[in-house]
């Protein structure tokens, strides 16, 4: 089947359902109020995640062939969706948040009986095979995508520039491996080009968006799922080790801010501005430019996973690479937030 017309049809039902929710955001009180945190003028509708999970869903329902793991899929994206709508207007607790999540992981995982069943060959001529630790894995894994996400949603476009990089890269992997799957990410793509069309406020007629917890919770969910299910093709699309690098910023970023936050005594998921946006912003930098630089080193990540995937690099060869990486993206935001803060001290 031609993957333009669902795309098409992905993206029309995403613009219209922006249109359609938007002014019930309004009226229920769904937006997004301007404080130290966030910086922006008047209260902004989250409605993002909500258009982004309508389009899909009707888009699904009318291009995917139907199946157990596919209705699964949209039951626990739907709660998980419901989920950030909740947070999104009542400001739900960390613990709140943190349950409620490995219940829709736990649900989608028993559900489909799809999860992580190997890390693969990174520590050389063994496979680490992970049994039944597998599912712990995976939820793991589905929280850290969300929370990455999330920590990433600092600027008009950056996290839903971010996710079109990593739907792409899986769609690519998905298609190269001829499976049925492809077309998901695919309507991912479509359906979040329409959200920056409002986010970035593309048009003087278009009302500036965001797309709420509800939207981040969504999407890391999504990519999650699409990558742990890419595993459990009768031949895996991607090697475990790739995932790394196709989410690359936003779990670089994560990562490094934990650690900074843990070091001096906060808690994990405690609120602040010490995200790679935040830093730009400190330099001076517009927060235009930082959307372009971050989406490009984002891009460039991304396709050196593909390309080392794809000429069979060893698998141990990236992770040491991803972690070579990782200790130079840490040692130099710490470097410059230090600058920074001497400047204004």
């Amino acid at each position: 089947m031609d993957f333009w017309l669902p795309l098409t049809i992905s993206f029309i039902l995403s613009f219209l359902a922006i249109k359609i929710v938007n002014p019930i955001a309004i009226k229920t009180g769904l937006v997004d109020y301007p404080c130290a945190r966030k910086v922006h003028e008047g209260h902004i509708p989250l409605v993002g995640g909500i258009a982004i999970y309508l389009s899909i869903m009707l888009a699904s329902v009318l291009f995917i062939e139907q199946s157990r793991d596919l209705n699964i899929y949209l039951v626990a994206a739907a709660l998980v969706l419901f989920l950030g709508v909740l947070d999104d207007r009542y400001d739900l607790s960390v613990k709140t948040r943190l349950v409620a999540q490995v219940i829709v992981a736990s649900l989608m995982i028993f559900g489909t009986e799809i999860h992580l069943n190997s890390l693969g060959f990174i520590l050389g001529g063994l496979e680490l095979k992970l049994g039944p630790l597998g599912i712990v894995v995976t939820i793991v894994a589905v929280i850290a995508g969300i929370n990455a996400i999330n920590m990433m949603d600092g600027i008009d476009g950056l996290a839903g520039s971010l996710s079109l990089i990593a739907f792409a890269a899986i769609a690519f992997f998905l298609n190269k491996a001829a499976s049925d799957w492809f077309l998901l990410p695919t309507l991912f793509i479509a359906s979040l080009l329409a959200y920056l069309m409002f986010n970035l406020k593309l048009h003087k007629s278009f009302s500036k968006i965001f797309m709420g917890d509800s939207g981040n919770m969504l999407i890391g969910l999504s990519l999650v799922w699409l990558m742990v299910l890419s595993q459990n093709l009768e031949t895996p699309a991607f090697k475990p080790v790739t995932a790394l690098y196709i989410m690359g910023v936003p779990i670089l970023d994560m990562a490094t801010v934990i650690i900074r936050r843990l070091k001096s005594g906060k808690s994990a998921f405690s609120a602040d501005r010490q995200h790679l946006h935040h830093l730009f912003e400190a330099a001076g930098y517009s927060r235009t430019f930082a959307l372009i630089f971050i989406s490009s080193f984002a891009t460039i990540i991304a396709v050196l996973g593909c390309g080392a995937d794809i000429f069979l690099v060893p698998e141990w060869v990236m992770l040491a690479t991803f972690i070579i990486l990782f200790i130079g993206y840490a040692v130099v935001t710490q470097h410059v937030w230090n600058k920074i803060e001497k400047k204004n001290s």
